[in-house]
């Protein structure tokens, strides 16, 4: 890896499908894998296509039982271009003979270029180089450019240029005895000489994707002719363009690929609107200098400069274009929430979880348009929620764990432990906490944009009914005068239910206690931002009474949040569980994340072990500054101090697999504090958890996008100290021999504002562009405020080294 490039300088059919994932294309509307054009779906290789919204429902008969499930569907592939020489069999890497391979993925510009020069069984030798990128200019369109170079040879050639049709889901080894055909055929056409296009359409959800494609072969920048033969089924389409090529002299294939969906605006239909795009669209090299332009433009305000870590620094501009690859301006059109596993894969069927929970702090103070559009994602199916909580026999709003198309519950029933083969029940719809999550997401949005006129047209009615559903989950106690919430998952997932217990969930998930606490208090302020009129409207149309506001302030003060020896119980009766042996496990096996798969592959319950999959009460410590936990726990009648942390912090690290990647970045962030040299060897293993997939095989399946945009938040936040304190932006950084250098640019409430770190010096310029002031800055104890064009410098601290010890 070099610069902003990552690269494979060979080919390794063992890790292709994870560098498929890694060097995907996408531009926030839809995202391709970076597969090889000239190879088909197998073992090796899976091309796939993903766009938001695109989901289908099946039902699949398992022993006796349907079972439901809804897909994001992997769409008709557009990358087929195949190259014959003599008539021989269509080139791949398994026949020919590889001379030189290089694989690169393009971090600045999304895009993927493979150099391939090999011998055929003829002996002639071929120089193929391909190009191609998603549009981050125009949200439909494609390219692909083919340069091929006969090294020793003169003759004729057929590219095969296809749209194809017959693509399934079976990417997820644990889904493939579900079924997994999404797509019927509609039509195959042509739009003139040149085009050939397919519709098909989504067996339930009836959405119409229509794909067009223009293919052009040039000698150098002129046009050559070349003989076009056409086939075509209902659910694929192809032309083969037949030319002559010369010894030495290049000949350029160029693909232009526009995509539609019935989902679109401003369109009478995608296959009409497909065919049109693409006659419009400009050759290669004024395509790609349009995409150029649009991710200089995301660069300017994205990009981190880490110069003191170049490993560092390339796997966080890694991480940023993959997640504007998933959420872009172009996103911010379309209903869209946060796959948790991007668009290039289908882990976890492409469903919306609480990973945006770690996706938004990035966007919030860069892109935040992008993150208002994505909380719409959630108002757009509050309606749902609602019938959800009702259904439960709850008030408010119930959001799902897993959400798709239409915000109901979407988590399977039953899934697959491959290590046992054994399918057994999922209870992990019980994680009650996303919708705290939301809560939290909607808040912190606000305080980063002083968006009043979001707050009083959506978030507000959100966060009301969340606020409500989680008033009536409670109940109290009046033994321990304490309100108390039973039933529940907390974000660990490895303790579903209590050993030997029928009833699944468990009693008072401190974490889950601990937001509904913060909830209960923060909701009235809520109502105290928004006009007057606006609140007594909100109030009368919800029934929010005297009597609720009152129930909420004393669940704010009594909320029961169990300990034992001195730290936070991750749940009531976490205390009586038995210890694992750890150095057991670790040492009989290769790898422990999924300690529960171990267990029920060894007949035993995770439920009895103090074991944990993910970071569950020290979430809090993750989310909150320590002055708003200070004021939620005394506010609680409990004493919190920073050895409450650490104490906490420390007793759960020892019992916590990091079976998540989410974990590895909440515990870097909650150690950035208390011992840097960890938190920065954690957030190492973070940056590197998706490009080297320490979890051996998921990315392969999709990229993580909470653990993507997390690092780039605990950059920003736990190691720079980005916070927001009503209207003032707070810095301070830590770790600063890992820091010198730093700089990034920040938009607080609508000013751009440029921070860096050089040696012991902190500034924060204010640009005048967009200027909206009073814009005021605090360091520690010292608060500035800034002018347009205004610099402050702040003096820091000396601080304990972040090196390795």
């Amino acid at each position: 890896m070099q610069g902003y490039a990552l690269t494979y300088d060979h080919f390794d059919p063992e890790s292709e499908l994870l560098r498929e994932a890694m060097t995907s294309t996408g531009n926030g509307y839809f995202c391709t894998r970076g597969a090889a054009e000239w190879e088909d779906v197998g073992a090796v290789h899976y091309p796939g296509t993903y766009a938001h919204g695109g989901y289908n429902r099946e039902t699949t008969i398992f022993d006796g039982h349907p079972v439901l499930n809804e897909d994001l569907v992997n769409l008709p592939n557009w990358l087929v271009l195949k190259l014959r020489i003599e008539g021989e069999p269509a080139v791949r890497m398994s026949n020919v003979q590889v001379l030189g391979y290089r694989h690169t993925y393009d971090i600045r510009l999304a895009l993927v270029r493979r150099e391939l020069r090999f011998r055929d069984s003829a002996g002639r030798v071929t120089r193929l180089t391909s190009r191609r990128f998603v549009s981050m200019a125009h949200s439909h369109q494609a390219c692909i450019e083919w340069t091929l170079v006969p090294e020793n040879w003169s003759g004729r050639v057929e590219v095969v240029t296809a749209l194809d049709g017959r693509m399934t889901n079976h990417i997820v080894a644990r889904y493939r005895e579900l079924e997994g055909r999404h797509l019927d055929p509609v039509s195959p056409r042509t739009f003139g000489p040149e085009v050939i296009a397919l519709k098909v359409q989504t067996r339930q959800s009836d959405i119409y994707i229509a794909q067009a494609a223009r293919t052009r072969v040039f000698h150098g920048e002129e046009p050559a002719a070349a003989e076009r033969r056409l086939h075509q089924m209902q659910d694929y389409i192809q032309q083969v363009l037949a030319f002559d090529v010369e010894r030495g002299r290049p000949a350029r294939v160029e693909k232009q690929v526009s995509l539609f969906t019935s989902h679109d605006n401003a369109i009478t239909e995608p296959l009409t609107a497909a065919g049109r795009h693409v006659l419009r669209y400009p050759g290669f090299a004024e395509a790609l200098r349009e995409h150029e332009l649009a991710w200089t433009e995301l660069w300017d305000c994205c990009d981190v400069q880490l110069p003191r870590e170049p490993r560092a620094q390339l796997l966080l501009r890694l991480h940023i274009a993959h997640v504007l690859q998933v959420c872009s301006r172009h996103t911010a059109r379309h209903d869209a929430g946060v796959p948790a596993r991007g668009l290039n894969g289908e882990a976890y069927r492409g469903h919306v979880f609480w990973d945006e929970l770690y996706v938004y702090p990035f966007l919030n103070l860069r892109l935040p348009e992008i993150t208002r559009a994505l909380l719409l994602y959630r108002y757009r199916r509050l309606t749902e929620a609602r019938a959800a909580a009702s259904e439960a026999g709850y008030r408010g709003a119930m959001f799902p764990w897993q959400s798709g198309s239409d915000g109901t519950e979407e988590t399977q029933r039953v899934h697959l432990n491959p290590l046992s083969g054994e399918w057994e029940p999922d209870l992990s719809h019980n994680q009650r906490h996303v919708n705290a999550a939301i809560f939290y997401n909607v808040w912190r949005y606000f305080q980063a944009t002083d968006d009043l006129e979001f707050l009083r047209d959506y978030g507000a009615e959100m966060m009301l009914e969340i606020a409500r559903f989680w008033a009536s989950i409670a109940h109290y106690n009046t033994d321990r005068q304490r309100y108390e919430i039973h039933g529940v998952m907390g974000p660990d997932e490895f303790h579903e239910r209590y050993p030997g217990a029928e009833e699944p969930g468990l009693r008072n998930n401190a974490y889950t206690n601990a937001m509904a606490a913060w909830i209960a208090a923060t909701a009235p302020l809520v109502l105290d931002l928004l006009p007057t009129s606006r609140s007594a409207m909100l109030r009368r149309h919800l029934e929010v009474t005297d009597e609720e506001l009152a129930t909420w302030k004393d669940m704010s003060r009594r909320m029961y949040i169990p300990f034992h020896d001195g730290v936070i119980s991750q749940f009531e009766g976490y205390a009586e569980l038995e210890e694992l042996d750890w150095d057991h496990y670790r040492a009989k096996y290769p790898n422990i994340q999924r300690m529960d798969r171990i267990l029920k592959a060894e007949g035993k319950d995770p439920n009895r072990y103090k074991v944990a999959k993910q970071a569950d009460a020290v979430m809090l410590f993750f989310l909150f500054e320590p002055d708003e936990l200070r004021t939620l726990f005394e506010g609680l009648g409990h004493a919190y101090d920073r050895d409450l942390a650490r104490r906490t912090i420390e007793y759960y690290d020892e019992r916590t697999s990091h079976g998540s990647t989410l974990s590895l970045v909440t515990f870097a962030g909650v150690l950035a504090g208390l011992h840097p040299p960890t938190s920065w060897d954690r957030f190492m293993v973070a940056l590197e958890s998706d490009v080297s997939d320490v979890q051996g095989g998921t990315t392969q399946e999709g990229i993580h996008m909470g653990v993507m945009s997390g690092t780039l938040d605990l950059l920003q936040r736990s190691f720079v100290g980005t916070s927001v304190t009503g209207d003032i932006l707070r810095l301070e950084p830590r770790l600063l021999d890992r820091l010198d250098g730093v700089s990034f640019p920040v938009r607080f409430r609508g000013t751009s504002v440029r921070v860096a770190v050089d040696g012991d010096k902190l500034t924060v310029l204010a640009h005048a562009e967009g200027f909206r002031g009073p814009l005021r800055v605090a360091v520690g104890d010292e608060t500035r405020e800034l002018s347009p064009n205004g610099m402050c410098v702040f003096t820091l601290p000396p601080q304990e080294s972040s090196a390795h010890q």
